[in-house]
């Protein structure tokens, strides 16, 4: 006889409805959707069940209502646990949704998979349950959060995470990506494949460090070091060597090495590494122009090197880049009758 897992998605006020809407009609649809496109029986995976903290409706910040159908002291169990976002107030959001935490530490204790969605990484993080484990959420929190949370091993340029049954997505679509990811490992590669093409998605993207908006240096007071960061930020493709940015403001190469490290963050190679990868992304979002010529005006003659430095640090080759961010008209927009 078949095994069909529980599937709970857990509601929230002012989340982002799609956080647990994706998921519940991915798992909804997982061995049943693909089959009655094809005129078969469906034989569904999961079942899908949606509660709130308090069993109450729900509304997200523009004004979509979702109705429970219960809360989740109601839950005797299940296998799987969707926590979507909840809100960009952290704090408050914690406190209002506080018995959930209880609740996942008891869920998980007792065998189910915890997933944390974007945002809702938080919830597990102050269950204690990612202690001493990794987890993933969207990059522009991937500070706070390991401020917050510093005994998590934060690895926010992954889309996905999984550690011993706690699973973590970066993003609004990551919530894609980790039901989808749960269910080629619950079901193997053909269900998701089914799913995936029958829903017409991708199947679960691994890293999210191409999609990141974050700033080459963190903020600081060293003035020798703003200047040299100036300097760098306006002469990135030239090549510029450790002595002679030390030259510029008086210091000596170690020292500024040293010093730079500490106000930035990164040694002044990669900081101008950095920087590179910055303007490439910038040009390769703007329009056509010719990777290899892309690759001279940033500062690297050798474009295959230029490539493979560019994938490493967005998981995306520059094409691929150019074919998730560049304009419509140059990705090649939808055909239509303009008459």
């Amino acid at each position: 006889m078949r095994t069909i897992l529980d599937v709970t998605i857990v509601l929230f006020d002012d989340g982002l409805s799609s956080t647990a809407i994706m998921p519940a009609e991915i798992f909804f649809s997982a061995g049943a959707l693909w089959n009655s496109l094809h005129s078969r029986p469906a034989a569904p995976e999961f079942r899908v069940r949606a509660v709130s903290v308090t069993g109450r409706a729900v509304r997200s910040p523009y004004s979509i209502g979702l109705l429970p159908v219960g809360g989740i002291d109601d839950v005797e169990r299940t296998d799987i646990i969707i926590v979507p976002t909840s809100g960009m107030e952290i704090d408050a959001k914690l406190i209002e949704n506080s018995p959930l935490i209880p609740w996942l530490r008891r869920h998980h204790a007792q065998g189910a998979h915890v997933v944390g969605v974007c945002m809702g990484a938080a919830y597990l993080a102050e269950a204690g349950l990612l202690d001493g484990r990794i987890g993933t959420t969207h990059w522009a929190l991937a500070e706070e959060f390991a401020r917050r949370w510093p005994a998590v091993n934060w690895r926010t340029e992954m889309f996905v995470t999984e550690d011993s049954r706690l699973l973590c997505s970066g993003g609004v679509c990551g919530s894609m990506d980790v039901s989808l990811y749960l269910v080629e490992k619950l079901c193997g590669h053909e269900i998701a494949v089914q799913c995936a093409k029958a829903l017409l998605l991708p199947m679960p993207r691994i890293l999210q460090s191409g999609y990141a908006v974050v700033p080459v240096s963190r903020a600081h007071d060293d003035a020798r070091i703003r200047e040299v960061e100036a300097y760098l930020q306006a002469n990135y493709a030239r090549d510029i060597s450790t002595a002679d940015l030390a030259a510029r403001v008086g210091m000596g190469a170690r020292t500024l090495a040293r010093h730079f490290k500490s106000a930035t963050g990164h040694m002044p190679a990669a900081y101008v590494q950095a920087l590179r990868i910055t303007a490439a992304k910038a040009m390769l979002e703007r329009d056509g122009t010719p990777v290899q010529t892309i690759s001279a005006a940033v500062g690297y003659e050798d474009v295959a090197f230029f490539r493979a430095l560019f994938k490493r640090a967005t998981g995306m080759t520059p094409a691929q880049y150019r074919a998730h961010f560049a304009p419509l008209a140059v990705r090649g927009g939808p055909v239509y009758d303009a008459a």
